[in-house]
């Protein structure tokens, strides 16, 4: 069975992030995902947008606290969760996703928030890697791709 949502979207509202007593971070978001839709018959476009509640645990949480705010523009890899409890006699039920895996998207000017977390994933990197590893190894060089010829003589054909 396969239970996976992927969406991208824009944060709606700023997330609502908390501490549980154990000590782990918990994040919800509010993410927008939004349709466009072409009627050929009037030639015009209407947009549906869909609002989706993300919940974001430990790591995630973390980034989320740091680097997401309203507008920021999410990729969200997760699984759909549905809950349901009973409050004042009555039954409540919602639907949710749960992320796996979180990416920011957007422009890297966007309230310096794209910028900071590659940063921070840098340091985390960095901080993690074998300290001997990091010394021993030389930063990896770009290749520069071989250079193609273009041969326009009809008698040279490649086939």
């Amino acid at each position: 069975m396969i239970n996976k949502v992927i969406l991208v979207g824009n944060v709606g509202l700023d997330p609502e992030v908390r501490t549980l007593e154990t000590g782990v971070k918990v994040a919800r978001v509010r993410l927008a995902t939004t349709e466009r839709i072409f009627n050929r018959q009037t030639n015009e476009t209407t947009e549906h947008t869909e609002w989706h509640t993300i919940t974001l645990w430990r790591g995630l949480a973390e980034v989320v606290d740091k680097f997401v705010r309203k507008g920021s523009q999410l990729y969200i890899e997760g699984r759909l969760r549905s809950r349901e409890w009973e409050r004042d006699g009555q039954k409540h039920y919602a639907t949710e996703i749960v992320a796996d895996d979180m990416k920011l998207l957007g422009r890297r000017s966007d309230n310096g928030t794209q910028e900071g977390y590659q940063q921070s994933q840098t340091q985390a990197y960095q901080q993690s890697a074998p300290q001997a590893y990091q010394q021993s190894q030389p930063a990896p060089q770009p290749v520069a791709p071989a250079p193609i010829t273009i041969n326009n003589d009809p008698d040279d054909l490649p086939f």
